[in-house]
């Protein structure tokens, strides 16, 4: 399948399968045209994220081919990835 990872600065994140990684960078570059705003999208893991961009955020986003997860679903109600999914 495959991922998109968005580093903000020095951070990175993998999108959940089925977000629009179109729509997150037409709204990466709205709130760093506004001056500054929150963008929220959904990690690997099922998690929100939420961050802040201004025109000081170095935004990189890359794309690879990865093993087939079938609990990324992108579904921020059945998040995963936690201590409970050791046992």
């Amino acid at each position: 399948m495959v991922r998109i990872r968005i580093e903000l600065n020095d951070t990175g994140y993998y999108l959940a399968q089925g977000q629009d990684v179109t729509d997150i960078r037409d709204r990466i570059e709205t709130a760093m045209h506004a001056g500054g705003g929150f963008v929220e999208f959904i990690v690997v893991g099922n998690r929100s994220v939420s961050v802040l961009i201004t025109f000081a955020t170095r935004v990189v986003i890359s794309v690879e081919t990865v093993e087939y997860d079938a609990r990324d679903t992108g579904d921020n109600s059945a998040p995963y990835g936690g201590d409970f999914d050791l046992l």
